[in-house]
């Protein structure tokens, strides 16, 4: 009697191995423009950009010559080891952006979640105008509107006028380079402005005191978070609005019949099932509060006494106006290297740390 014999015992045939190779090589077909498009337009830029940071190339000819000086990690290592100027305003740049993050980021979000939860009431008249009314400053020019604040927040502009209204004198605005920090601690006693702790004028990191570290943001800095804050929140109100009409209204309805008020259904059931996009509105935010330069660029140049200068700022200003595009190269590297960092820390901190598979929707009713 012949043996039988599985079928799976058998290789599979070069027909079906054939088939397989065909469709991986029309998926790459059809892939093949985007991967092009991208390689020529985004990868190969990058690549060479990052070829330009250990160089010393001024901007003229190719930075791909042999004739052109190689400086190896000296523009990098000359940004937090070394003594001097480079160091000193690369440092600077840090706590002021440092302050600009830590005020916009918060700040932005809460605003875009209150504007988001109050478009979606349902007891909100004319829905559509007040939309459109919070998303219209997102899709303005930002050079217009920069130039608009200037005007606003000038020294014998509108918000001094109103000032002056109440008898109080309003600041100089673009030229106090003052940090908001010393200016209230001044205010309310804690320490003098002009004749700051000795302890604190020496012995910060990289260069910079602390009396310089704990500053805070200067006022023309202030202006700028202001219109960012304002100009920002729009878009993530509409990634909210979105994540609000998404969540099923029987979570909520079913926490209300089991006893819950409003705050402990907005803590329990709405804001776990809005973390998706939470960590969205907050990475996008970091990202773009770390690249800031239009509103910089137009308003203030990194004026007054540096305290609105940026990484960003600072690496268009070394490598397109002092044509050190090395050094103005690493800036930017080192740049993408802290977002990269920062994002990939944020992720870990509201990563799920619930039992594996559980829905969010499971959890938020459980936590009710």
């Amino acid at each position: 009697m012949a043996a039988t014999t599985h079928p799976a015992a058998h290789p599979p045939s070069r027909r079906g191995l054939s088939a397989r190779a065909k469709e991986n090589i029309a998926g790459w077909l059809f892939v093949a423009p985007v991967v092009i498009i991208l390689g020529l337009f985004m990868l190969l830029p990058i690549l060479m950009a990052l070829w330009v940071s250990f160089t010393d190339w001024n901007g003229q000819g190719s930075p791909f010559k042999s004739t052109v000086p190689m400086a190896g990690l000296d523009n990098y290592t000359k940004l937090f080891t070394d003594e001097g100027l480079a160091r000193q305003d690369f440092m600077t740049s840090l706590r002021n952006n440092f302050y600009y993050v830590v005020i916009v980021v918060p700040a932005q979000t809460v605003l875009a979640l209150g504007l988001a939860i109050v478009v979606n009431s349902r007891v909100l008249k004319g829905k559509t105008f007040f939309r459109g009314a919070f998303f219209f400053p997102s899709v303005t020019s930002s050079v217009a509107i920069s130039v608009v604040f200037l005007f606003i927040f000038a020294n014998s502009g509108a918000v001094n006028g109103l000032l002056g209204l109440f008898g109080i004198e309003g600041p100089q605005w673009f030229s106090d380079a003052r940090g908001t920090l010393h200016l209230l601690l001044s205010a309310v006693g804690l320490w003098d402005i002009d004749n700051p702790p000795a302890a604190l004028l020496s012995g910060g990191p990289f260069g910079l005191s602390w009396w310089e570290w704990l500053s805070g943001p200067s006022v023309g800095m202030m202006t700028i978070i202001i219109l960012v804050i304002w100009t920002s929140s729009g878009t993530f109100m509409l990634m909210f609005l979105a994540a609000l009409q998404d969540i099923p209204a029987s979570l909520s309805e079913a926490a209300m019949i089991d006893g819950a008020d409003r705050k402990r259904v907005f803590r329990h059931v709405t804001l776990p099932m809005l973390k998706p996009t939470l960590f969205l509105v907050l990475t996008l935010g970091m990202i773009a509060t770390w690249m800031v330069f239009d509103q910089v660029y137009v308003m203030s140049q990194g004026n007054p006494a540096k305290t609105t200068l940026t990484p960003a700022y600072l690496s268009y200003r070394t490598a397109f106006r002092n044509f050190e595009y090395g050094p103005g190269t690493a800036i930017s590297f080192v740049l993408f290297a802290i977002i990269v960092i920062m994002t990939l820390a944020q992720r870990w901190i509201m990563r799920d740390r619930g039992a594996p598979g559980r829905s969010r929707a499971a959890a938020a009713q459980r936590e009710v």
